[in-house]
């Protein structure tokens, strides 16, 4: 899709707060520093517009940016990041969880790993979750600039191991801010769940 247009319209804490346009929302999510931002850009072509923070464990509501009046990226807050309280932490949970589960316009989930590392156990509680809920998922594994191209394979296999991908309900894909590698077909992946 080429984007011209693209609006932060709320950033949500509760049901009451979103949207109402009934636009196809596509939720992105991810450990805190995993790339959230730069995926945001990278599809929207701009070069900040979803803010990335130098502080990891910085967004805190549930971020609904506007894409050319027909879909809305949600931006959910980065998971794992040890300097937040419990008690912030089971908030966000139950924010997340809310809107995961009982938001009827979210049409798949996005969700993203490091991929010169082995998931976290928090990658694969997220994604086990999804899948429990069959929420369609993209696994997009961020930041595969960093490693040679010979080892994609290797770390593609890794991961889906790691996760328990499950092919029925999921797709993979390599990507890099840096090289816009994945950016194609992450677009393809998301405008047939805007279809569907």
């Amino acid at each position: 899709m080429e984007v011209h247009n693209v609006e932060l319209q709320i950033s949500a804490v509760a049901p009451e707060q979103y949207p109402t346009q009934g636009y196809p929302e596509i939720a992105m999510v991810g450990r805190s520093n995993v790339g959230k931002s730069s995926l945001t850009n990278t599809l929207i072509n701009r070069k900040s517009y979803a803010r990335t923070s130098s502080q990891p464990g910085k967004t805190q509501t549930l971020n609904f940016y506007r894409v050319e009046e027909k879909v809305f990226f949600v931006d959910v807050p980065g998971y794992g990041y040890a300097k937040v309280s419990q008690k912030e932490r089971e908030k966000w949970g139950t924010m997340i969880e809310t809107y995961l589960t009982s938001r009827n316009q979210l049409k798949g989930v996005i969700s993203l790993i490091d991929a010169r590392h082995q998931p976290t156990e928090d990658d694969v509680s997220m994604y086990q979750y999804l899948n429990y809920y069959n929420i369609p998922i993209l696994v997009v594994a961020t930041k595969s600039d960093k490693i040679p191209r010979g080892k994609w394979n290797k770390q593609e296999s890794l991961i889906k191991k790691t996760i328990g991908f499950d092919k029925k309900n999921s797709a993979f894909q390599m990507f890099s801010a840096q090289t816009k590698e994945g950016k194609d077909q992450v677009w393809n992946w998301i405008e047939k769940r805007m279809k569907g």
